[in-house]
C-alpha cells in the first residue's frame, strides 16, 4: 500500500499566514470566481474571467499577492455556510459582545453572452449585540506584477492599474494611502454596511452600491440560484451534498461559451513544498464532458447544451501539431495556446513553488478524451436533445480519427510527464468513443462506416484483453504488458466495458483495494513503481475515490460500497466542497474546488441510491 509514501512534509515557511485551502468557500457569477477564507478575507480573484491574472492572490504569497480582508475587529469565532440551495456564502463571527456576518455573493448577469461587468458585493451585518470591523482591500494587479494608483470620489475609492480598473464602493468611510483601502466601522444589531467591488473603464461606468440595491441584489442572486436548482431530479439519500456539487460545478462554468473549468485556482500543490503545482483554469475536454454527464443525470440539460456549443467551435482545429480533431484543453474562449510560465516572484502556497500560469500538457495526445467526449453527447442525445447533422458529422469526423489512432502511446488521464505508453484507460476510452456512437448510429438510423467501427472496437477489447491483464497481478493493469495498477482501471465497469461482476473486473476490485486503497481513500498509482517524470509523492485522488464507491456498488458489495461512501463525505470541507486530493492528515490538497470531484461525487450518489433502493 501506497500510505506509508506519502507523509507530510515539513517546511522552514510561516505556515500561519496561510489558512488551509480547505478552509475557504467559493462564491462566482459564471464568469470568475472568488475563494472567501473562513476567516472573512478573499485571498483568490480573478477579473474579469477565470483565467484571468489575478487581483487577489494571498493564497500563492501571503505577503505579495493581494488581498481583501473583513472581519470583526475584536477577537472572534468564525464559522461558514452557504445560504440554503444558493451559493451565496455567509461567514460568521462570534465575540463577546455580538454576533455578526459576512454575506459574499457576485450577482448573475441577465444576459448569458455578458462579458464585461463583474461585481462583487460583500454585505456586513450585526445580527446581536454589537461588533466593530476592520475591512482592507490591497489589490495586487496581474499576479502582483502591475503597480496601480489609486483615487477617490466621495463612497467611490478606484484602483487602477495599466490593465485593469476596479471601483470600490462603500456605505461606512474607506481611507487609502494610494496603495491600499481600509475601513474601521461599528455596527449595531440590525445595522449593516456594504462594499461592492466592480470592474469599470471603456463602456462600463462606475456605479455604487447603496444598502437597499445591495438588498436587492442579495434576493435577486439568492432567486437564481434557488430556482436553478430547483430543475434538479435527484431526490436520493444524500440530497444535500449532491446539491452542493451540482452548485459547485454550475459555479465552475463559463456562461458567455459554455466552457467549464477543471477548477478555481493555479498552482495549489498536490504536495506541501513539493512541485506538483498546475494551472487547472481552463477547460479540459475530459473533465468538462464528465461534467456534462453529472449535470444530465440530475436534469440539467441547457449546461450541456453550451459546452456542445462550445466543442462544436473547436472540433476539426488543427491546432495541436496534428495530434488530432481535439486538444486536451483549450482557455475558456476556445482558444488553443495556453503556453506555460512560472511566477518566480511569488512563493507558493506556504511555500510551495513554482506557482504556474498556463498549462505545457496542452500539447499532450490523450486519447481517453474521445471517449470521455462521445460518451457525454450520446448522454445528451439520449436524456437531453436529440442531437443535430452537423453534430453528428463532429462525431463521424471525431470517431473516424480514433479508428485510424486509437493504437499510439500517450500521455495518459494523468499527464504524466515521463514520456508516452500504451496506457490500458487510454484504449478503454478509445473503446467507449467507438461504442456510444455505433449505438447512436443504429438508435437513430444515422449513417456511419459500421463496418470499420465495428471491427475496430472488436480490436481494441481483445488488445486489452491480451495484453492488459496480468496474470501475476489477477488484474487489470494500467499500461499494456507490465504490472503496475491504476485507479483509473476502476473505469472499466462503469463504462460498461466488462461487467461489474466478471471474474476478471471482481479480482481487480480486490487487487486495487489491496493496492491502492486506504480508508476508503484511493491512490491514482505509486509513482515509485510507475515513475510519471515528477518527484515526490502526493495525496490520495478524491475522484478515483468516489468511482471506487461506485464500482463496489456496481459489483454488489453495498455495504462496503456505502461505508466507502460516508467515509470519503468525512473528507470534504466544512461546506461540502473538496480539493483535488486529501493528504496525510485528510487535508485538502490541489486545486479547489475540482469539478472532476465533484462529478465522480455525483455519479457515485446516484448509482449508490439507485442499487440500495
Amino acid at each position: 500500500m501506497q500510505a506509508d509514501n506519502a507523509a507530510a512534509t515539513t517546511t522552514s515557511h510561516d505556515d500561519s499566514r496561510y489558512l488551509p485551502i480547505g478552509e475557504h468557500g467559493l462564491i462566482g457569477d459564471l464568469r470568475t470566481v472568488a475563494l472567501v477564507g473562513t476567516n472573512g478575507t478573499i485571498d483568490w480573484y480573478c477579473c474579469p474571467r477565470f483565467d484571468s491574472p489575478s487581483v487577489f492572490g494571498s493564497i500563492l504569497d501571503a505577503d505579495k499577492g493581494g488581498s481583501f480582508q473583513l472581519s470583526a475587529d475584536t477577537p472572534a469565532t468564525t464559522k461558514q455556510f452557504y445560504f440554503p440551495d444558493t451559493n451565496v456564502l455567509i461567514t460568521r463571527f462570534y465575540a463577546d459582545d455580538g454576533v455578526g456576518e459576512i454575506q459574499d455573493f457576485m450577482p448573475i448577469a441577465a444576459d448569458r453572452l455578458e462579458a464585461d461587468r463583474h461585481r462583487l458585493i460583500r454585505r456586513v451585518t450585526c445580527v446581536r449585540g454589537a461588533l466593530p470591523f476592520h475591512a482592507r482591500v490591497a489589490p495586487r494587479f496581474d499576479y502582483a506584477r502591475q503597480p496601480h494608483k489609486v483615487r477617490q470620489d466621495g463612497s467611490r475609492t478606484t484602483f487602477e492599474s495599466e490593465s485593469l480598473c476596479l471601483a470600490l464602493s462603500a456605505s461606512v468611510p474607506v481611507e487609502t494611502d494610494g496603495r491600499d483601502a481600509w475601513s474601521r466601522f461599528e455596527l449595531r444589531e440590525g445595522e449593516y454596511a456594504v462594499f461592492a467591488l466592480d470592474r469599470v473603464g471603456g463602456d462600463i461606468t462606475p456605479r455604487g452600491c447603496p444598502i437597499e440595491e445591495a438588498e436587492d441584489e442579495f434576493a435577486a442572486t439568492v432567486g437564481y440560484w434557488r430556482n436553478w436548482l430547483s430543475h434538479s431530479r435527484y431526490r436520493g439519500r444524500w440530497r444535500e451534498v449532491v446539491h452542493r456539487s451540482a452548485l459547485t460545478l454550475k459555479l465552475l462554468t463559463y456562461a458567455p461559451t459554455g466552457g467549464i473549468v477543471a477548477a478555481a485556482t493555479t498552482s495549489l500543490p498536490e504536495q506541501i513544498g513539493g512541485g506538483r503545482n498546475w494551472d487547472y483554469r481552463y477547460v479540459w475536454v475530459r473533465d468538462a464532458a464528465f461534467c456534462v454527464y453529472a449535470l444530465l443525470r440530475l436534469g440539467f440539460t441547457e449546461e450541456a447544451e453550451a459546452f456542445m456549443g462550445f466543442l462544436s467551435r473547436n472540433v476539426g482545429r488543427d491546432s495541436n501539431h496534428g495530434a488530432g480533431p481535439l486538444q486536451i484543453m483549450y482557455g475558456i474562449d476556445g482558444r488553443s495556446d495556453l503556453p506555460e510560465y512560472e511566477l518566480t516572484h511569488l512563493e507558493g502556497y506556504r511555500g510551495s513553488a513554482p506557482a504556474r500560469v498556463g498549462n505545457a500538457a496542452v500539447d499532450q495526445l490523450q486519447l481517453d478524451i474521445y471517449g470521455a467526449l462521445v460518451d457525454s453527447i450520446y448522454l445528451y442525445n439520449k436524456w437531453g436533445t436529440p442531437i443535430s447533422s452537423d453534430r453528428w458529422e463532429e462525431v463521424c469526423t471525431l470517431v473516424d480519427w480514433v479508428c485510424g489512432n486509437w493504437d499510439q502511446p500517450d500521455e495518459g488521464i494523468w499527464e504524466t510527464r515521463g514520456g508516452r505508453k500504451n496506457f490500458v484507460y487510454s484504449r478503454l476510452m478509445c473503446w467507449v468513443a467507438i461504442e456510444r456512437a455505433m449505438r447512436m448510429a443504429a438508435q437513430r438510423g444515422l449513417p456511419a462506416d459500421i463496418p470499420r467501427w465495428r471491427e475496430t472496437r472488436d480490436t481494441i477489447y481483445r488488445d486489452i484483453m491480451r495484453h492488459g491483464w496480468s496474470d501475476t497481478l489477477q488484474a487489470f493493469v494500467q499500461h499494456f504488458d507490465e504490472e503496475v495498477l491504476d485507479a483509473s482501471i476502476l473505469m472499466m465497469p462503469l463504462a460498461k466495458f466488462v461487467s461489474p461482476t466478471d471474474p476478471k473486473w471482481l479480482s481487480t476490485l480486490d487487487a486495487l483495494g489491496r493496492g491502492l486503497v486506504s480508508d476508503s481513500l484511493v491512490y491514482r498509482y505509486d509513482p515509485e513503481v510507475s515513475p510519471d517524470g515528477l518527484q515526490g509523492p502526493e495525496g490520495t485522488f478524491s475522484i478515483c475515490s468516489f468511482w471506487y464507491v461506485e464500482a463496489l456498488s456496481r459489483a454488489g458489495r453495498l455495504d462496503e460500497a456505502r461505508l466507502a461512501f460516508e467515509k470519503m463525505l468525512t473528507y470534504a470541507n466544512h461546506l461540502g466542497l473538496y480539493a483535488e486530493e486529501i493528504g496525510h492528515t485528510g487535508e485538502q490538497l490541489g486545486n479547489f474546488p475540482q469539478a472532476f470531484t465533484h462529478l465522480a461525487l455525483i455519479s457515485a450518489a446516484f448509482h449508490l441510491d439507485h442499487a440500495l433502493g
